[in-house]
Order: C-alpha cells, then sequence, then structure tokens
C-alpha cells in the first residue's frame, strides 16, 4: 500500500515538474520573441547569454517560433529597405542597410573589422563611423538626388575589431529642400558616435516644412 502512494506522489511530482518546465519554456520564448524584436541584431550566443540558457537551446527555441538566424533576419529586412532608396544606391550605402522609411528614418549595421583600424592602437579609423552616418543620412532622404550641407559629429567612444555598429538615422525637420538628420551610432552597450547633417534635396517638388 505504502509502494503505491509513493508511485502516486511520484507521478504527481513528476507531472507537477513537466508543467513547471512548459510553463518556464513559454515564458523563455516569450522572452526571446521580445528581445529579438527589440534587437534584431543579437547573435544566438548573446541571446543565450540574455536568458541564460545554451545556445542549442536558443537554436531549438528560434526553429520552433520560425525565427531566422542572424544572417537570415538581417538578409531579409535589408531586401526590403535596399529597395526604397532613391538619392544614391543602396550598395554606397556604408554598412548594412537594415531598414529604411524613407523620408523619415534609417539603420544600418557596420562590422568592425581588421582593416577598419588603426595597426597600433587597433582602435577604428573615424571615417568609417562618419562615412556609416552619412551614407545612411542619404539613405532616408526622400529626393532623386541629395548632398551633405553641413555635418556636425562627436566621436564619443572608442570603437574596435569585431564590434557591431548600429546607426539609427531620423530626420527631425524639413525647410524647403533642406533636412535636418540626426544619426545615433551604438555598439552591443552604449553610444560610440552621433551626427547632425544639413542634407540637400534637389529634383524634387517643394514640400511643406516640418517642425
Amino acid at each position: 500500500m505504502q509502494q503505491v502512494i509513493e508511485t502516486g506522489l511520484k507521478s504527481t511530482e513528476q507531472s507537477e515538474v513537466a508543467k513547471m518546465a512548459r510553463v518556464k519554456k513559454k515564458e523563455r520564448q516569450q522572452l526571446l520573441v521580445e528581445k529579438v524584436k527589440e534587437k534584431p541584431f543579437l547573435t544566438d550566443e548573446e541571446l543565450a547569454k540574455a536568458l541564460g540558457v545554451s545556445v542549442q537551446t536558443i537554436r531549438l527555441d528560434r526553429l520552433e517560433l520560425g525565427i531566422p538566424e542572424l544572417r537570415g533576419r538581417i538578409r531579409k529586412m535589408a531586401e526590403t529597405a535596399q529597395n526604397k532608396v532613391k538619392s544614391i544606391q543602396s550598395g554606397e550605402v556604408v554598412g548594412e542597410l537594415i531598414d529604411l522609411e524613407l523620408g523619415h528614418s534609417g539603420i544600418s549595421l557596420l562590422r568592425v573589422t581588421e582593416d577598419m583600424v588603426f595597426a597600433k592602437t587597433q582602435i577604428a579609423k573615424g571615417h568609417y563611423m562618419f562615412s556609416q552616418a552619412n551614407s545612411l543620412a542619404l539613405a532616408i532622404i526622400d529626393a532623386p538626388m541629395a548632398v551633405t550641407g553641413v555635418a556636425n559629429v562627436k566621436y564619443k567612444v572608442p570603437v574596435h575589431v569585431g564590434e557591431k555598429l548600429i546607426a539609427k538615422a531620423e530626420i527631425v525637420r524639413v525647410r524647403g529642400n533642406k533636412y535636418f538628420v540626426w544619426v545615433k551610432t551604438r555598439n552591443d552597450t552604449q553610444e560610440v558616435f552621433r551626427a547632425k547633417f544639413i542634407m540637400v534635396s534637389w529634383g524634387e517638388e517643394k514640400k511643406g516644412a516640418r517642425a
């Protein structure tokens, strides 16, 4: 009789453990979806660290949820964004153009490689960050042609090999054919660069000023 009771208790405990595991998995997968939505450029390794699980668990969760791996997510976003560019060729954007809302905002990704840094200090050369920001600012202009009129930049933190730089550009004001664009660039943890541009467009009808 005692053995039957013990067996019943063990079965109940196992059922509760299985139930808890299902709840934990559901919560983890929800967090995974939120993380990818918030930061689509995170690798499986970074997601695993953020959620406190193994890389294999993240990969299994992604497959179950239908979430592509990082390169697949970037490729899908890039294909959509590149078809919208008007003022320059999409291939002229420095880095990978990931998102573009023409006339409003855009996002690009630049991976810092060995050829982008100074040999002695291993710090990234500033013109790469400037070019990423400047070309992105041009790409979001809704006009057949645009040039940089004014640039005000600030390098905030040294950048090194292996870092991923996410640049986000936004048009904050429009006056006639002048577009005031702010660009902020971050690595995984902090802002490393920012710029304010005045871009001048040609070949479009005059639009109402936007304050």
